[in-house]
């Protein structure tokens, strides 16, 4: 392996990290916490008093109460104080995405406003187009909308039919088509859509208002979960857009798409922790108020257990965004020290990390998933009724595994990503693939190694046994590696348990080492357990991977290389998911 430094997008499979070159939650400011109370607070009071009424779509409400936020700076939080926003560093802006994330259908409709709705104008604009809509949107005068998805055109986001043509006196693009899937279509006065002009093969985007004639929607539709959550069907009708409201150059609408869903993905995976959090918290005081058998249910092994993987899988979805933010904000900052204008740095400096956010959106949308599902299940058949918060979790949790691109297209785009960037050399991952390959049978030795060195060695051997697969899956596929879905899949579980067990694994190093704990035991039991669980399901990944690509005589030997290093030395899991799950139930919240 390299030695440190700053890392590159994906450069995590070929370089280690010291606990000095990451952020931990931990470290939060006093100006970042101010902001996590005020976001809790309006939770507390506007939010969840009002779930049932937000999720029957009362008239005006979803509206009235996004305008609320707008006037505590809550929708400004990435916007300059020049177009009268409240500017966050990308740390602390994750963090409050963090801490309305347990909002449930109003979560989604504050995100898609401030995030997809707002930053495509804020980072693409020019300077009128930014004066004109940014003030108002980030005060919450005006909403806004991402419109994206057709009928026809859904993770081939290219392949829309919605057209602009120019008219006859050159002042306006003349919009037809229709967008479905629309969050926020219901109220939204401000809506970017992407169209291709005349007969281009890419898309353009266009900043349309809904007041203009020929602006028409659908009944809202009819939902599984977010039922709070305004989503429409648009159609444009000959409306008339002003030349001057083309957003960015002509065809650069498919970039400005992508490059805004990196942005929404890695905020999902900051989203998703807060309403995992609230998920445990009624989890664990269910649990401690059930009573069968003469106890309480929180006594038994077998709840203990799912309360325990509960807090897990979040720990290392929160260690693993905070992580890959700081290396998103070092980036941003460091294109700015170069010069880059704000909306480029901001949006390029994310995007130089896509393999890491669509990994994040993966990780984290299915870790609340299995958090909303296991707290139905500790509710028992309360669970299965309406009139229990868990319902409500449940339901709304499923969406992001589609959200953002699904959770399968991004699998897909991590690999895809990594494996291109690899060959233009963007860094050397060829040269250690190759390396690891030649050298797959030597393992590195811990069995006398102090506590996190002995972490170290197998996050190495996870690496290597990566590295060791890419040489040959793409010699054996050579260019037809994207038909070969199932194991680039495999490829991605087994990226994302690794970028989980590092960046769970230096945290836990952090806080041990600045003394920001006192119980650290209980972090060393977290860690245990998920390196554990992470490790086989690497191996079984490794194993699918192997025996869909490799020939006869490779298979034998490349499984017995992957076995070696998936080594672990034993350790007792029950009784560190019985220590994690204990601290849980004392507490009766989420406190790690």
């Amino acid at each position: 392996m390299s030695d440190k430094t700053t890392l590159k997008g994906g450069e995590f499979l070929i370089k280690e990290v010291d606990i000095e070159d990451i952020f931990i939650p931990e470290e939060f400011d006093e100006e970042a916490m101010m902001i996590v109370d005020s976001c809790h607070d309006f939770l507390n009071t506007e939010i969840f008093p009002n779930l049932d009424r937000i999720d029957k779509q009362e008239d005006g409400l979803m509206a009235q109460l996004l305008k609320k936020a707008g006037e505590l700076g809550l929708l400004g939080l990435s916007v300059p104080e020049e177009y009268e926003g409240f500017e966050q560093s990308f740390l602390n802006i994750m963090r409050a995405n963090e801490a309305l994330g347990s909002g449930y259908s109003y979560s989604v409709a504050l995100m898609a406003h401030t995030g997809i709705g707002t930053l495509p104008i804020l980072y693409y604009g020019n300077e009128e187009q930014k004066k004109k809509y940014i003030p108002r949107l980030a005060s919450g005068e005006l909403m806004a909308a991402y419109c994206l998805t057709e009928p026809g055109a859904g993770s081939d986001a290219n392949s829309g039919r919605t057209h602009a043509v120019l008219s006859e006196d050159g002042k306006h693009y003349i919009l037809n088509g229709q967008k479905m899937w629309i969050t926020n279509g219901g109220f939204a006065d401000i809506q970017t859509v992407f169209a291709k002009i005349d007969n281009d093969r890419v898309l353009s985007a266009f900043i349309v208002e809904r007041k203009w004639d020929g602006v028409t929607m659908n009944p809202e539709e009819k939902k599984m979960g977010i039922k709070g959550s305004s989503t429409r069907q648009i159609f444009y009708n000959d409306v008339k857009v002003p030349v001057e409201n083309l957003l960015g150059k002509r065809g650069e609408g498919f970039r400005i798409a992508l490059n805004i869903l990196h942005l929404g993905r890695i905020k999902l995976g900051a989203t998703v922790v807060g309403g995992a959090k609230r998920a445990i918290l009624h989890s664990v005081n269910y649990a401690n108020e059930r009573k069968q058998f003469g106890k309480s249910i929180a006594e038994f092994g077998a709840i203990k257990h799912k309360l325990a993987q509960q807090v897990i899988r979040t720990f290392a979805t929160e260690s693993a965004i905070y992580k890959s933010s700081k290396d998103i904000q070092d980036n941003i900052l460091r294109m700015k020290s170069e010069g880059i204008e704000h909306g480029r740095a901001n949006i390029e400096g994310v995007a130089d990390f896509a393999i890491e956010c669509a990994l994040m959106k993966v990780y984290g949308s299915e870790a609340l998933d299995y958090v909303v599902d296991e707290a139905v299940q500790i509710y028992g058949g309360m669970g299965f009724s309406a009139e229990t918060p868990v319902d409500r979790a449940y339901r709304d949790s499923r969406i992001n595994r589609i959200f953002e691109g699904t959770n399968e297209i991004n699998r897909l785009l991590s690999v895809d990503t990594l494996l291109k960037r690899g060959l233009k050399s963007d860094f050397n991952l060829f040269v250690f693939a190759q390396q690891s390959l030649e050298s797959m049978h030597e393992v590195a030795q811990f069995d006398s190694l102090p506590y996190f060195d002995e972490k170290t060695a197998v996050i190495r051997n996870l690496k290597k046994a990566i590295l060791m697969l890419l040489p040959g899956f793409s010699h054996a596929c050579g260019r037809k590696l994207a038909e070969e879905e199932e194991v680039m899949m495999n490829l991605a579980d087994m990226l994302m348990q690794v970028y989980a067990i590092e960046s769970t694994s230096l945290r836990v190093k952090k806080l041990e080492a600045k003394k920001l704990k006192e119980n650290i035991s209980i972090y060393h039991d977290i860690l245990d357990v998920l390196v554990y669980e992470a490790t086989a399901i690497v191996n079984k990944a490794g194993k699918d991977a192997i025996v869909s690509f490799a020939s006869d005589e490779q298979k034998d030997v490349m499984i017995d290389a992957l076995n070696k290093l998936c080594y672990l030395k034993p350790v007792n899991i029950k009784e560190a998911r019985r220590r994690i799950a204990d601290k849980l139930i004392e507490d009766n919240f989420y406190n790690f």
